[in-house]
């Protein structure tokens, strides 16, 4: 049935989005360039790796040297004004459609934080994937990464159709009060450099 739902509704919500996502198209191709779709490698279910698509936020500034600079150079107003509403994320509607994502589940990271997590951080990936999530409705970017990934743990093990269907609603209210966005003193998220673990007990 979770399937289905996603399928129906990713496909209503695709089209009635399809004006918007033309106009945030041509504003990105305009103020940042080319391409107007970021993608990135992402583990999805069981790990299995997709790209995640999303409109482009950040310009392609370099130093001297050719490295590229700083989040929180290369995010403009324009950039930050597409999350604070999450529509950069608008196009991974295309992502649900074709069976990477759902519409709720544990947001999919970054490929090098796969070795990182501790085993019971790893059952994250025991369900597909979400546009948005529990710990999404439960301070988003503005908790710790410990907190997130219990958060995560807790959806995979006490999911239901009924709950999916609370953190959408929860999650159209944190976008319109803009809750969340980011984590205090970074523009983005900081980035997860493993979790505290006890050798002996195994825990965190």
């Amino acid at each position: 049935m979770k399937r289905c739902f996603d399928l129906i509704s990713s496909i209503i919500l695709f089209t009635l989005a399809i004006p918007i996502l033309f106009i945030v198209a041509i504003l990105v191709k305009v103020k940042l360039g080319s391409p107007v779709i970021f993608k990135q490698q992402r583990p999805g279910l069981n790990e299995k790796l997709f790209y995640l698509y999303k409109f482009r936020t950040m310009t392609d500034q370099r130093d001297s040297q050719g490295r590229m600079l700083p989040d929180d150079i290369r995010l403009t107003p324009f950039g930050k004004l597409l999350r604070k509403f999450s529509l950069d994320e608008l196009p991974q509607l295309m992502n649900v459609i074709k069976g990477d994502l759902s519409l709720v589940g544990p947001r999919p990271l970054l490929m090098e934080y796969l070795p990182l997590y501790t085993k019971e951080q790893a059952k994250r990936h025991q369900v597909r994937p979400g546009m948005t999530g529990w710990a999404q409705v439960n301070g988003r970017n503005a908790i710790t990464w410990e907190e997130k990934f219990k958060l995560d743990v807790w959806y995979v093990e006490n999911r239901t159709f009924f709950l999916d269907i609370k953190i959408l609603l929860l999650t159209f209210l944190k976008v319109i009060k803009s809750e969340g966005i980011n984590q205090a003193n970074h523009v983005t998220t900081e980035t997860f450099k493993g979790s505290k673990v006890d050798k002996k007990e195994g825990h965190i």
